[in-house]
């Protein structure tokens, strides 16, 4: 069965993040997790681009926190937000150029019973139609960062479907970059945030 799909590799994520954004959108993450397979297709992510871009968490330089941005591409970095979200990026761009996209929201394809013990009460369609309800129906804690998205444990599959429709909207709850449209939907997907 997996011959058909690939694992995409460390290339894939090492060029221009807004490349990256246009052609994750559509594939498939998948996560081995502690309670069983858990697969989703990505329908929304934002795009956050180095030190110059306002909104993004390297605009203030390296921390400890951001670390894993600056690293080498094709790694998980998962932060904590308002005390109560977690959010997962994929690590984007050669090293040292940090950059990553937010995964925004997916559609549940494997293992919604374990998304839907995770996050109970919600319709198939909402439990991964945000960053943090993403992370919470997946499990996924600060524990992932820095997970290698070229590994065994969280990754990202093409399935040679067709492209979506894809279309540009200005990026959600910054105060700062809005005028940059870096967040990137899968226009026909119920999963999507429309608001602009």
């Amino acid at each position: 069965m997996t011959s058909r799909f690939h694992k995409l590799s460390r290339s894939f994520y090492a060029r221009s993040t807004l490349e990256v954004a246009a052609d994750v959108v559509g594939k498939y993450i998948v996560y081995d997790s502690p309670d069983g397979k858990l697969v989703a297709r990505i329908v929304e992510v934002e795009a956050y681009v180095g030190q110059d871009d306002p909104a993004c968490h390297a605009a203030q330089g390296r921390t400890r926190r951001n670390e894993i941005m600056f690293g080498p591409p094709g790694y998980a970095y998962v932060y904590f937000i308002y005390g109560m979200y977690h959010c997962l990026n994929f690590v984007t761009e050669p090293e040292n150029h940090a950059a990553a996209l937010l995964l925004r929201a997916a559609e549940p394809v494997e293992g919604i019973d374990i998304m839907s013990r995770l996050s109970p009460g919600k319709k198939p369609i909402d439990l991964l139609s945000g960053p943090g309800k993403f992370c919470r129906s997946f499990g996924l804690t600060r524990e992932q960062n820095g997970i290698d998205l070229c590994g065994d444990t969280l990754w990202l599959e093409d399935r040679h479907e067709p492209q979506p429709e894809i279309v540009r909207m200005s990026r959600i709850g910054i105060k700062e970059g809005q005028d940059r449209l870096w967040r990137f939907c899968d226009q026909n997907s119920p999963a999507v945030a429309h608001h602009s």
